[in-house]
């Protein structure tokens, strides 16, 4: 896997979800969309990568496409609350 595509989170409509695949592993943040805004719900990572930097990736990739989206983010979910608090822009 080249390190652009682990990069790369996709929106998953079906599932409301955002992913990130890491070696064949989902990294993900469930969300519900409501009034123009994305409230991301739960955020998780398998077990063996939790600390590898993967769920930051994906919060990364989650902020741009929201951006590109026109939509706001709404962190109801605590990791994902902590992490946009850490991240200000």
């Amino acid at each position: 896997m080249t390190p652009a595509s682990m990069n790369t989170v996709t929106d998953n409509t079906d599932r409301s979800q955002y992913e990130l695949d890491v070696d064949g592993q989902t990294v993900f943040a469930r969300y519900r969309r409501q009034d123009g805004q994305t409230l991301i719900l739960h955020v998780e990572a398998p077990v063996n990568l939790r600390g590898s930097g993967a769920a930051d990736r994906l919060m990364r990739g989650i902020v741009t496409l929201a951006a590109e989206q026109g939509t706001s983010l709404v962190p109801l979910c605590s990791y994902a609350r902590a992490w946009m608090a850490r991240h200000p822009s």
